[in-house]
Parts: C-alpha cells; structure tokens; sequence
C-alpha cells in the first residue's frame, strides 16, 4: 500500500524558512513526478512546486511564480524522500501543503502539513 506522509509544518514569522518532507513507502519516489500543492483558508489547491521523475534527460523542477525564488523542491533517493525548503515566508503563504506523486495512470496523496506565516 503506498502511503506518503509530509511533515516539517508549523508556525513561522515573516521572513522565516522552513523545510517540508516527504516521505513515501510502497512507492519510489525516483520514478514519479512529484509535487507540492497548498491550499488556503477558502481557496483551491494550487500546485506550486514540481521536481520530475529520473530520467535519462536528468531531471526537472517546476514553481508557480507566487514561489519562484524562495521555494526549492529537491530529492533525496537514499532515504526516498523528497522536500520543499521554503525561504522568505509570507503570510500569504499560509496554508495547507500537501504532496502528490504520480506516474503515467496512478496518482498519491499525503495527508498534508499545515504552515502558518504570522507575527
């Protein structure tokens, strides 16, 4: 059964940094497309964030432009894990985060993490 599970959340002041994980199990994180999604009070879930599967081209990452600059998806095979280290919070950064891996038909969700921008 694949399970992903993010952690890392909390409360944080402007400015301040903060790295979400995420970790999987029943699944490989080398062969999927992998994601971070957040959603506010209100709002849609909104992908920000993408960091591709292995391939022989390398890999690729991908960010909205709210994030662009301050957030950096990376990957880390051995532990098959992968992060989201957010620089610069701001309020309007506040929300929900979740990870989604997928690949070719077959797509996962976490749970998600909450993270609150405020003074």
């Amino acid at each position: 059964q694949v399970r992903l599970m993010e952690s890392g959340g909390g409360l944080v002041q402007p400015g301040g940094s903060l790295r979400l994980s995420c970790s999987g199990t029943g699944i490989d994180f080398s062969g999927h497309h992998v994601s971070w999604y957040r959603q506010a009070p209100g709002t849609e879930r909104e992908l920000i964030a993408t960091i591709s599967s292995l391939s022989s081209s390398g890999v690729r990452t991908n960010y909205a432009s709210s994030v662009a600059g301050r957030f950096t998806v990376s990957r880390e095979l051995p532990k098959n894990m992968v992060f989201l280290q957010m620089n610069n919070l701001a309020p309007e950064d506040t929300g929900v985060y979740f990870c989604y891996a997928e690949r070719q038909t077959r797509s996962y969700w976490g749970q998600g993490t909450q993270v609150t921008v405020s003074s």
